[in-house]
């Protein structure tokens, strides 16, 4: 049996509270745009599902594993699935995602539990 994935067009792809924009969903992955201003350091956060990312333009910081990484245009990430992390965005960013399980089911993107 083959399952024809989700793809959005840009134009009607809606954006969620954290400025991220689904593109494409899978069974077991989803495609986002994410794009966002310059913010404070969020509080940390652990998350139910694993983010690949690729800076297309801008600057953030990540925070993982008690560690801090500055990532600029060209650079690539891995939150692994249930990893403290928090990020600051620096400069406006533009970013692509891909986050495994989909982080658009079960409102996993609306409800990550806040790291103690």
């Amino acid at each position: 049996m083959m399952v024809v994935p989700q793809v959005t067009p840009k134009a009607s792809a809606e954006c969620g509270a954290m400025g991220r924009q689904n593109l494409a969903t899978g069974m077991q992955v989803s495609f986002r745009r994410w794009q966002q201003d310059p913010s404070d350091s969020n509080d940390a956060i652990i998350r139910d599902y694993e983010i690949m990312g690729h800076m297309i333009d801008g600057a953030l910081e990540l925070g993982l594993g008690g560690e801090t990484v500055s990532l600029r245009t060209g650079d690539s990430w891995l939150v692994p699935q249930g990893a403290q992390n928090r990020c600051r965005v620096v400069e406006p960013i533009i970013a692509i995602e891909a986050a495994s399980p989909p982080a658009r089911f079960n409102d996993l993107d609306e409800h990550p539990t806040k790291a103690s």
